[in-house]
């Protein structure tokens, strides 16, 4: 599964051909979590507090990058990596 972001430690993934609703799995300290394009929330697993607040955060920030990976996913299409929250 291809990284398209990673800052402070967590790691943000997305999966080619995934299903719907539109999101990407954060990983963090050995927590995981599927978290919605849309609003920015965990959908599915769980993360420290402070790194959930950061991703949806940077979400907020990168929606219309993360949809276009997310179209591209759908596409199997190559993704673009997205910078990250302290700007790598």
């Amino acid at each position: 599964m291809p990284v398209i972001s990673c800052f402070f430690g967590i790691y943000l993934r997305m999966y080619h051909a995934d299903h719907p609703p539109a999101h990407f799995q954060a990983e963090y300290q050995g927590s995981e979590a599927f978290v919605s394009i849309e609003t920015g929330l965990i959908l599915e697993g769980h993360l420290p507090t402070k790194a959930a607040r950061i991703v949806r955060e940077w979400a907020s920030e990168h929606r219309d990058e993360l949809l276009e990976n997310w179209t591209r996913a759908r596409n199997l299409e190559p993704l673009t990596r997205i910078a990250g929250a302290d700007n790598d």
